[in-house]
């Protein structure tokens, strides 16, 4: 079986756990991640996920045009800086125009740069007490 992506090996490894035991033979998780990594031919887990993770189609890369909403404020910007975090991503945007983060009359706070964390869909985990993702982005495009 050729991996494709992390949560194949992730999956893998799973099954690998679980047959193991109904054997008789417990290991954890990470011991068993370690010999799907072995099975691979990568030196350990972590170079197998980096490996894994630079092959998955990312929905979104540096300096992307992109368009979406911040704490309820339409935008429309860039992305600046980029990083994975497991199957989110942090991304910093520069906004085409500043958007007000307060929605106060009596008070502003204009930004023309922020920073969150996204999932694959575009949308962050983090939500507004309305239950609004507090950064939605999608492509400029789109």
């Amino acid at each position: 079986m050729t991996l494709q992506f992390v949560k194949d090996a992730k999956t893998q490894a799973k099954a690998l756990r679980h047959a193991l035991a109904a054997q008789g033979k417990a290991i954890s998780h990470a011991q068993a991640l370690e010999l799907v990594a072995h099975q691979n031919g990568a030196k350990d887990w972590n170079t197998l996920q980096a490996r894994l993770s630079l092959a998955e189609p990312q929905p979104f890369k540096l300096h992307d045009e992109v368009r979406g909403h911040y704490l309820g404020q339409p935008f429309v910007g860039r992305i600046v800086a980029i990083a994975k975090l497991g199957q989110n991503t942090q991304v910093s945007l520069q906004l085409n125009e500043p958007v007000d983060t307060v929605q106060f009359e009596s008070f502003s706070n204009m930004r023309r740069h922020i920073r969150g964390v996204i999932g694959p869909d575009g949308r962050s985990p983090s939500k507004t007490s309305d239950g609004t993702p507090h950064l939605v982005i999608s492509p400029q495009g789109k």
